[in-house]
């Protein structure tokens, strides 16, 4: 039954019914990020439970492994893709983080808008990233390894864990800022290009 909780969590979050309900907003059950209205919408606490969820997991190095992936750089993050790392985690974790991520749906569904500034999240983002880069050798280094052998990989999921450590430092409400701009755009933070993040609310 356990093995099949991520699943049925999603299934039910991302139904047509439930959309109806909400008052007929819909979305694409095959996108978990389609036109970034599910990240523009869920409340912060829902954003920041789903970063805990994520940074607990990446601690162990095997499951971090699963879960950096869905942060590189144009990754997708499909209900499949979130469905399949989750069932690469520990129960306790797989658990956690299906549930986090079906919160995060069933709220942005019964949610208005969320007011928050992408620009001030870039900021945040960029000062976690100097944070990781002045405690830990590499970080740099990990975060722009672009291959796809285990060297590389590894060294990505090094740098996502000591970024999210870093963004385990700042306050809640600027944590779930930074996870909405990660959850858009992966690691690519510190790019120049602002035009794929999420559009902050009036």
């Amino acid at each position: 039954m356990r093995r099949w909780m991520p699943a049925l969590l999603l299934s039910l979050a991302l139904s047509p019914a439930w959309a109806q309900d909400a008052g007929g907003w819909a979305l694409d059950p095959g996108v978990l990020v389609a036109g970034n209205d599910l990240l523009q919408r869920a409340p912060d606490r829902e954003i920041d439970a789903l970063f805990q969820a994520v940074h607990a997991a990446s601690r162990d190095e095997r499951q971090g492994q699963a879960l950096c992936a869905l942060f590189v750089p144009g990754a997708e993050r499909s209900i499949e893709a979130l469905n399949t790392a989750a069932m690469a985690l520990d129960p306790a974790s797989r658990e956690r983080f299906a549930g986090a991520v079906a919160a995060v749906l069933l709220a942005a569904l019964q949610s208005p808008p969320q007011p928050w500034d992408p620009a001030l999240a870039r900021q945040g983002l960029k000062a976690a990233g100097a944070t990781a880069a002045i405690l830990h050798d590499g970080f740099l280094a990990g975060l722009n390894a672009d291959g796809d052998d285990a060297d590389s990989r590894g060294s990505r999921c090094r740098s996502l864990r000591w970024l999210l450590d870093a963004m385990d430092s700042r306050p809640a409400p600027e944590r779930a800022a930074m996870t909405r701009l990660l959850l858009a755009q992966g690691m690519t933070y510190l790019g120049a290009d602002a035009g794929n993040a999420p559009r902050a609310a009036p």
